[in-house]
C-alpha cells in the first residue's frame, strides 16, 4: 500500500523505513526532504501551511506526527491542531480516503493520577496546555472521518527516549540528575517500539481501538531510572532533592505522575523490543540504533 507520513522527524522516519522494508511505498512530508533516506520518497511541505502537496491518491494509511517547534502554546496549536487541520483539508481536497489514520498523540493529554493506573478508557483530564491543545487535535480528527469508512487511531505515546535522546543519561554523566523527593512515576517508550507500533497499527487487520496508549510495561519512578542509570555508568547514585519544585505557570511537571497501561496495545498481538527501561537504555549505552536527522 500507499503509506503517506505526514510529519517524518526522527520517529516519522524510523516508522516509514520500517513501512518500506514491510514492501510498501512511502511518501515523506516535511519542510527538508533531501535529509531522508532514499528508501523514503520525500517531498517539502510545511504541515502548518494550507499550501501542502498532493496526496497520492493510492494512499492507503496516513500516519500525522507532528512536532512543535518550541514548547509555546502558539507552538504547539501551530503544530497539533493547524497541522492536522491542514493535512485533513488536503486528503479532502484531493477527494483521498484512506482506510486508516494515524495520529501520534501524547499520555499527557490524560493529565495527572496521582500515581494510579491510568488506560484508554479513562477521561481525559490534561492539566497543561500541551494536553489540551493535542487532546483538541483528537477531537478533530474523530469528528472528521465520523460516519465515513477510514479507521482513526489516536497512539499516545509516553516520553519518547532512544538513540540521540539521551536527557536523563547525560544529566546523570554531568552529574546535574536530582531524584525527585517524592516518588513520581514516569512512563517511556523507546523510539524503536513507536515506530513499530505506528507500523503495526496501520497495517493489522483487525479494525483498531480508536485509542491506544504507548508505552512500555514498567512505568518507573524516576528515582529508580536515575540510581538505574548511575549504576550503569558506573556513577555515585544522584542527590535527592529536599522538596519538590515548583510546577511553571500553565504546564505541570514533565508527564504528570500516573502509571499507563499498555494492556491495550500488547492485546492486538504486538511486542515491544524494550518492555522495560532497563533494555531500552542499555541499548543506547552499547551505542545501538542512530537518530535520524
Amino acid at each position: 500500500m500507499t503509506v503517506l507520513m505526514a510529519g517524518c522527524g526522527d520517529l516519522g522516519t524510523e516508522a516509514g523505513l520500517r513501512f518500506a522494508a514491510a514492501g510498501h511505498r512511502v511518501v515523506g512530508w516535511r519542510r527538508s526532504p533531501e535529509k531522508l533516506p532514499a528508501e523514503i520518497e520525500g517531498v517539502a511541505a510545511d504541515l502548518t501551511s494550507a499550501e501542502l502537496p498532493a496526496v497520492p491518491a493510492d494512499t492507503s494509511a496516513v500516519v500525522i506526527a507532528v512536532a512543535a517547534d518550541s514548547s509555546t502554546e502558539a507552538a504547539y496549536r501551530a503544530a497539533y491542531v493547524d497541522g492536522l487541520g491542514n493535512v485533513l483539508d488536503a486528503l479532502k481536497r484531493d477527494a483521498v480516503r484512506p482506510r486508516r489514520v494515524l495520529f501520534v498523540s501524547s499520555t499527557a493529554v490524560c493529565g495527572d493520577a496521582g500515581g494510579g493506573w491510568v488506560d484508554e478508557d479513562a477521561t481525559p483530564a490534561p492539566d497543561g496546555f500541551s494536553g489540551r491543545i493535542i487532546l483538541e487535535a483528537e477531537e478533530l480528527l474523530r469528528g472528521h472521518f465520523e460516519g465515513t469508512d477510514t479507521d482513526t487511531v489516536v497512539l499516545r505515546l509516553g516520553g519518547i527516549y532512544g538513540p540521540g535522546r539521551t536527557r536523563l543519561i547525560d544529566q546523570v554523566g554531568s552529574g546535574s540528575a536530582v531524584i525527585p523527593a517524592e516518588v513520581r512515576f514516569t512512563n517511556r517508550i523507546h523510539r524503536d517500539d513507536a515506530a513499530a507500533a505506528i507500523v503495526h497499527l496501520c497495517t493489522m487487520e483487525a479494525t483498531p481501538h480508536p485509542v491506544y496508549l504507548g508505552v512500555d510495561s514498567h512505568p518507573a519512578d524516576m528515582g529508580e531510572v536515575l540510581r538505574f542509570l548511575a549504576e550503569e555508568l558506573g556513577l555515585p547514585c544522584p542527590p535527592t532533592a529536599s522538596r519538590e519544585p515548583e510546577g511553571s505557570a500553565g504546564q505541570p511537571s514533565r508527564g504528570g505522575n500516573k502509571r499507563c497501561s499498555n494492556k491495550r496495545l500488547r492485546g492486538t498481538g504486538f511486542e515491544f523490543s524494550f518492555p522495560t527501561y532497563r533494555e531500552g537504555y542499555r541499548a543506547i549505552l552499547e551505542g545501538k540504533g542512530v537518530r535520524h536527522p
